[in-house]
């Protein structure tokens, strides 16, 4: 019997311990694996095998009762909802006008406040009168001298055709006579043109308001000369009251828009600030333009409003909304119930069983609070649909519809669930389970 040497003695036993290790190892690994495929499976609703496992979707995978998820849900229901196109629009007066002066003079009055409201005819400036009262006092004086010549001539016309028919005057005197009356008719138009022309300059150093609306700041100060050229002016006037907003439309919307413009309807249209949170003013629609901008793909609008209280101004950007229809009798459900995925929009239905099934639909427009959308296809009114907690259903999952004051703690739950399967290895198990399972580093 051979005796091995003291060093190949210790190492002999190392090649099966070393097999054993590799063997284990490999076990392990093959258990880790079939359980997560296990899950993973179970966690497809659409490919999990229930018959071969005998479970169906929501039993634990340990045994037990199966998972009950705490939903909320509503049942659809029947309303009418209006058809809003919405547009960013442009606050526009109907008239603004920039006051001028008419004639030229020194401006002595001001009677004007900056930002004031007002109406036509309204005395805002005066120039300086006495250029223009002795203008027409000039005017006036030919006048009258005129007058007096023209009568005169026309008394000697009258004396002239008595002696004429008397045969005591030549017939070329009568002529002359007559000719001169009428150059003095014409000279006496002429003095009325004047005097009604500096009659009328005269009038003109009042400055007075076109039209109603509201004062800008002042562009001149009392005492300055002021000219009819100046490009600037003394104030501008900008009608508030009524004003219209122009706003825009896709040029797919404008077909549905000019069905109502032509069959006579009032299409209502609400301007709101810029959160769109403030309805500054409500009016209807009083014009179209006739073309499309084709650089945009967009059609111009024009809206009028009374603006009874000032809350637009000239320039504002505000957000418009038009009803352009009413859907009666419309199947509503919450916005939170749709969801979206690669087939299309699809809702989750809780049948009688307390169970849930994908049902998928056809989504049309929202309603005027934007809360709940209208359904065209693929739901009747009364059907409960899911709002929370669709985040961890799949078909077939069982629920429990919390009551109204349970939907707080229902949504608490359902976002530290959300929490629980966050990090870089995210759990496929609905719910924590036990200890060691699934978990690498433990089953390493």
């Amino acid at each position: 019997m051979s005796i091995l040497p003291r060093k190949q003695y210790r190492k002999w036993w190392l090649g099966p311990l070393l097999l054993l290790g590799i063997l284990l190892v490999a076990g392990v690994t093959f258990w880790i694996f079939r359980q997560q495929h296990s899950t993973s499976t179970a966690g497809n609703g659409s490919q999990f095998p229930s018959e071969a496992r005998g479970r169906k979707f929501g039993d634990s995978p340990f045994g037990g009762a199966p998972r009950i998820t705490p939903v909320r849900a509503e049942a659809a229901r029947t309303s009418d909802v209006g058809v809003y196109l919405s547009g960013l629009g442009t606050v526009t007066p109907l008239n603004t006008v920039t006051v001028h002066s008419r004639v030229d003079g020194q401006l002595m009055k001001v009677l004007f406040r900056e930002g004031q409201m007002v109406k036509q005819g309204d005395v805002l400036a005066e120039i300086d009168p006495r250029p223009f009262q002795a203008q027409l006092l000039q005017a006036e004086g030919q006048f009258a001298r005129d007058q007096a010549l023209l009568k005169n001539a026309q008394l000697d016309l009258e004396r002239y055709r008595n002696l004429f028919a008397q045969d005591s005057i030549a017939k070329q005197q009568l002529d002359t006579q007559e000719a001169l009356v009428r150059q003095y008719e014409g000279v006496v138009k002429t003095d009325q043109g004047q005097v009604d022309d500096a009659r009328l300059q005269l009038s003109y150093t009042r400055i007075t308001a076109p039209l109603s609306g509201r004062l800008g700041l002042r562009q001149v100060d009392a005492g300055n000369i002021i000219h009819a050229s100046d490009s600037t002016g003394l104030v501008v006037i900008t009608q508030l009251q009524p004003i219209t907003v122009i706003f825009t439309i896709p040029q797919d919307e404008l077909p549905r828009v000019m069905k109502q413009w032509q069959n006579g309807h009032s299409l209502p249209v609400e301007a709101y600030d810029r959160a769109q949170k403030v309805e500054l003013a409500s009016g209807t629609l009083s014009s179209i333009d006739n073309q499309i901008d084709q650089t945009t793909g967009t059609v111009k609008l024009r809206a009028q409003f009374e603006n009874g209280d000032a809350s637009l101004f000239a320039n504002q950007f505000v957000n418009v909304r038009m009803l352009v229809d009413t859907l009666r009798g419309a199947t509503t459900i919450p916005v939170a119930a749709v969801l979206r995925g690669t087939q299309g929009t699809f809702v989750y239905i809780v049948k009688s069983d307390q169970t849930v099934t994908v049902r998928p639909v056809t989504v049309g427009p929202s309603d005027e609070s934007g809360q709940n959308v209208t359904i065209e296809n693929g739901l009747t009114p009364g059907e409960t649909v899911v709002i929370d907690g669709t985040d961890r259903l799949r078909e077939g999952a069982k629920v429990e519809v919390a009551s109204t004051g349970q939907n707080a703690a229902a949504a608490g739950q359902n976002r530290a669930l959300e929490g629980s399967q966050t990090g870089t290895h995210k759990r496929r198990f609905r719910g924590a389970p036990p200890e060691g399972v699934g978990d690498r580093k433990g089953g390493e």
